[in-house]
């Protein structure tokens, strides 16, 4: 059985992640740039894959995976925010 989301959230720098499994995973939203940017109204307008494996923003260009957070992995599509 692959590990896949049923719902996410938000909080202020965190995106949520519910999983079939019963985990909830949180990961920071500087990971995921496009993410951080974006108003909250953006942020929630997301589709989970029909399998559950994949998160989407249409709206945002934006498509994570289950996996890639489970092992950790941010978006390595663009630079890290300038914390400066």
């Amino acid at each position: 059985m692959s590990i896949s989301a049923k719902t996410l959230r938000f909080d202020e720098h965190t995106l949520w992640v519910d999983l079939t499994d019963g985990r909830t995973i949180g990961v920071p939203l500087a990971w995921f740039p496009r993410l951080l940017r974006a108003t909250p109204e953006k942020r929630q307008r997301y589709r989970i894959s029909a399998t559950g494996r994949g998160l989407h923003w249409d709206d945002l260009d934006e498509d994570i995976s289950v996996a890639g957070l489970l092992e950790g992995r941010g978006d390595m599509t663009q630079p890290a925010p300038n914390a400066a």
